[in-house]
C-alpha cells in the first residue's frame, strides 16, 4: 500500500499523569522542565502507568505532526516510520497512534532496549517532561533501506523528517531526500531545536541542498545564523532568506523557508528575496492551556495541504488553525472536532 506522506523521527510514548509535589520532590523534578532520563528516573515510568488518569498519547515531534496531518487528511494517508522495541510501551504506541487514524511501521530494536517514552507530569499549567529515548534512537539507514520500508519510501510524494532525527542517521535521511530530488517530489524538515544547526550543523548543511521546505521558529533560526556566522542572527526574515537563497539539489522546487515566531507573525522566504507574513490565530492568554506540541501541529496542518496540492497561504492558515486547537489541549493532543476537511 501506498502512502502520500511519509513522516519519520523517534517515536515516544508520552505518559501523561497529574503530578503533586511530593512525586516531583522524590524523583528530584521541577515542575515546568525538560530533561532526559537518568538512573534515577527509571523507576518512574512504571509508577505513573498505575496512575488512574494516566493518558498515552504517540508522541515525538514527527509523530506529532503525522496524527495531525493524518487528521486532516483522508483515510491511510500518512505513514510514519521509526523505532521501538517490541514491548508493552510500543504495543500503547501503536494504540495511540491509531486513535488519530495513524499508520505507524515501527521497526522493532531487539537486544533488550525498550521502547522510547516521555513521562508528562503535570502540575497546574506547568508540565516536567522526562524524556528516555532509548530505541528510538537505534534506526540505521539498513533498515531504511529495507524492501518493505523502502517501498513505503517510494511511495510517497511528501515527506517530513524531524530535525532530531540528524542526531540518528543522516546516512538515512540523505537517501530518502536524494530520492525526492530524483523523482522531484517534496522533501521538508523541521530544524527541530536549536541544538540542531548548533552542535550538528555539519550534516544538517549536508542534507540542506535536498531540502524544498525548511520549517522552524526564531529561536532555532537565530542558532542558525550563529552557526554559519551570519550578521544580525536576531534578524528572522534575514535568516530565512538566507536559507531560502542555498544551493538546492532540485532547481525544479523552489525552497520555502517557514519560521513561526510564537504570537508574531508566521514568515515565509522565497528564493527571490521575497518575504511574506501570516498573523496568527490570536486566543486570549487565560484560553492558553499548553504550547507543548504547537510547532509540531503547525507543520502538520502545512504538509497536510501539500498534499492536496494547495497554495503557501491555504497551508499556512491550517498549520496556524491545528497549532491554535492544540494549545488549548494539555500535550500534544488534538481535540475531536479536527477532522479531515
Amino acid at each position: 500500500m501506498t502512502y502520500p506522506l511519509f513522516c519519520m523521527g523517534n517515536p515516544l510514548l508520552d505518559i501523561q499523569v497529574k503530578a503533586n509535589d511530593e512525586l516531583l520532590s522524590r524523583y528530584n523534578l521541577k515542575s515546568n522542565d525538560a530533561i532526559l532520563a537518568d538512573e534515577s528516573h527509571m523507576s518512574l515510568y512504571e509508577e505513573i502507568i498505575g496512575f488512574p488518569d494516566v493518558v498515552y498519547v504517540a508522541g515525538g515531534a514527527s509523530q506529532n505532526t503525522a496524527r495531525g496531518a493524518q487528521r486532516l487528511l483522508p483515510p491511510k494517508s500518512v505513514v510514519y516510520v521509526g523505532a521501538t522495541a517490541d514491548d508493552k510501551f510500543s504495543a500503547q504506541l501503536v494504540a495511540a497512534a491509531k486513535a488519530d487514524g495513524l499508520t505507524t511501521e515501527y521497526v522493532h530494536i531487539h537486544g533488550g532496549i525498550p521502547t522510547g517514552t516521555c513521562a508528562a507530569l503535570i502540575s497546574g499549567h506547568d508540565r516536567s517532561l522526562v524524556t528516555k529515548l532509548s530505541a528510538a534512537e537505534k534506526l540505521t539507514v539498513d533498515h531504511i533501506k529495507t524492501d518493505h520500508t523502502w517501498n513505503l519510501v517510494k511511495g510517497a510524494k511528501v515527506y517530513y523528517i524531524e530535525g532530531y532525527f540528524l542526531t540518528v542517521t543522516p546516512e538515512g535521511i540523505l537517501e530518502i531526500a536524494k530520492h525526492a530530488a530524483a523523482e522531484n517530489k517534496t522533501f521538508t524538515m523541521n530544524l527541530s531545536a536549536p541544538f540542531i544547526p548548533q552542535f550538528f550543523t555539519k550534516v544538517l548543511d549536508e542534507v540542506m541542498p535536498y531540502m524544498d521546505v525548511v520549517f522552524g521558529n526564531e529561536g532555532e533560526a537565530e542558532a542558525y545564523a550563529l552557526a554559519h556566522n551570519l550578521p544580525d542572527p536576531k534578524d528572522v526574515k534575514a535568516v530565512a532568506t538566507y536559507i531560502a537563497k542555498l544551493p538546492k539539489a532540485n532547481t525544479q522546487r523552489e525552497r520555502l523557508v517557514v519560521f513561526t515566531q510564537g504570537v508574531n507573525n508566521t514568515i515565509v522566504a522565497k528564493a527571490d528575496g521575497s518575504i511574506q507574513e501570516y498573523p496568527i490565530i490570536t486566543i486570549p492568554e487565560n484560553e492558553i492551556v499548553d504550547c507543548n506540541g504547537a510547532g509540531d501541529a503547525f507543520c502538520g496542518g502545512f504538509v497536510a495541504k501539500l498534499v492536496q496540492g494547495e497554495d503557501i497561504a491555504a497551508s499556512i492558515a491550517k498549520g496556524h488553525y491545528l497549532a491554535h486547537a492544540v494549545i488549548q489541549q494539555v500535550g500534544p493532543t488534538y481535540p475531536a472536532h479536527i477532522k479531515q476537511d
